[in-house]
């Protein structure tokens, strides 16, 4: 099925979300650049402490993220007072899970020397890691609060916050890096810094919309600053799985890209270039998963599971023709797009070489990222999250022994590696879209179980 008005809305809802995405992803383009030049070392640290962090906050930051599903839910059901009671208890979680996330990041910190990496490059790595680990209860309320507005629908107001907070972030970063301004040069710690002040001046904004007098009479917030065990419990309930999901698949993930860095820094840097580029489709893509979680979401909350069916087919025609068009731009200039980080002064024919090659592989897997993220993002908004949980948690873990295997145990150059991880991709797609077109996670049963507190 396909309805002109439902590719409308859901492109309306979509736009500000992948500008908003896009933003974040410029943002950690232009900390790569700056880090590029200083040298490849740095810029490989940056990607090695960043996914780290994210690996180490992705747990807690997967179940706050399910407030877009929650929120979605109960406006569709006309339930509008309990939408912002979704923020509390999110906060409250992101509060909770402090003394824990120090716990993990303490430990995670010695990845980067199990793994083999260079003293100078171990360094660099924690520098940055811990920086960002400070900033994390910021981070997670950010999530939280970017969550509701997309399920309320006013994925503008992530778009204007995201966006100003980038504005925000990329001079200051620059001048903390180099020391510009009146301000020390303070390096890699600088880059992460300044995401960190950023992501407090988001949150800032999101707050001057929140308690907005319109939205706060209409939503009732001043009346939703308290404890409430029957959404924390559905919260905890469904977000969890989810929260399992995005911290398996985040975990096995930088494993794999740490274990692909001991082949060098050479190659490191390849990897980081190469993923730089691939947050041109993965970033946008995400903002598509949003607006689909928001917009099912609503609908299983009013019960109107007919108009599912118009999301799936407007969603993937805008994501299959968005990154099909992107595909191709990665395979056409694929050198060109890898010189863009060569250090000043330096040989980077080498980096260039192996990145040149990994670039078509990206080129294969961006549609398979389409369907992915859509079609999680449909069976999110309905509440399917064990089965998403228990699948991509079994395809993640098989990815990181077979890369084990081939890098540790058999041996095999990079580029082996490379295509194992972008075979992985592809069946992941494959078993993605078996689920969405089958008719399980739709029926009533399992619908008013979703919607139960």
């Amino acid at each position: 099925m396909f309805s002109s008005a439902t590719l409308k809305e859901l492109f309306r809802l979509a736009l500000p979300m992948v500008v908003s995405q896009s933003a974040f992803a410029l943002m950690v383009f232009t900390d790569r650049l700056f880090m590029s030049r200083i040298d490849a070392l740095h810029i490989a640290s940056a990607l090695g402490g960043g996914v780290t962090f994210f690996v180490t906050i992705s747990l807690f930051q997967g179940v706050i993220s399910y407030a877009t599903a929650l929120a979605a839910q109960y406006m569709g059901a006309g339930q509008l007072a309990k939408c912002p009671r979704v923020v509390t208890q999110g906060v409250i979680m992101a509060a909770a899970c402090q003394p824990l996330l120090l716990l993990l990041g303490w430990q995670a910190a010695n990845l980067f020397e199990w793994m083999g990496h260079a003293p100078a490059q171990v360094a660099l790595e924690r520098q940055y890691f811990f920086v960002l680990l400070a900033g994390s209860f910021l981070a997670l309320t950010k999530t939280c609060i970017a969550s509701y507005f997309s399920g309320i629908a006013r994925t503008r107001v992530v778009m204007i916050s995201d966006v100003l907070g980038v504005l925000v972030n990329i001079p200051l970063t620059y001048a903390l890096i180099f020391g510009v301004m009146g301000l020390p040069a303070l390096g890699i710690q600088g880059a992460a810094l300044g995401t960190v002040i950023a992501t407090g001046f988001s949150v800032a904004v999101y707050a001057l919309f929140y308690f907005n007098r319109v939205h706060r009479r209409r939503f009732s917030v001043m009346d939703s600053f308290h404890y409430d065990r029957g959404i924390l419990q559905r919260y905890v309930r469904l977000g969890l799985p989810s929260g399992m999901e995005v911290f398996v698949g985040a975990a096995t993930f930088n494993l794999f890209l740490l274990l692909f860095q001991s082949y060098g820094v050479n190659e490191g840097a390849a990897m980081a270039i190469v993923f730089n580029w691939d947050m041109l489709n993965y970033v946008p893509l995400i903002g598509m998963n949003i607006a689909v979680t928001s917009m099912i979401g609503r609908y299983v909350g009013a019960g109107d599971m007919t108009r599912t069916n118009h999301v799936i087919s407007a969603a993937f025609l805008l994501a299959f023709g968005y990154s099909i068009l992107l595909g191709t731009f990665f395979i056409v200039l694929r050198e060109q797009l890898m010189n863009v980080f060569a250090t000043p002064g330096e040989d980077f024919s080498t980096i260039v070489t192996l990145g040149s090659q990994m670039m078509i592989g990206l080129a294969t897997y961006v549609l398979a990222d389409a369907a992915i993220l859509i079609a999680s993002g449909v069976l999110r908004g309905a509440g399917d999250t064990r089965w998403l949980m228990i699948t991509s948690m079994l395809i993640h873990v098989l990815m990181l022994v077979f890369q084990v295997y081939i890098i540790k145990v058999l041996a095999f150059g990079p580029m082996a590696s490379w295509w194992a991880f972008v075979a992985t991709l592809l069946a992941l797609a494959a078993i993605y879209l078996w689920r969405l077109l089958g008719s399980r996670w739709r029926s009533p049963e399992r619908l008013a179980r979703v919607m139960a507190e």
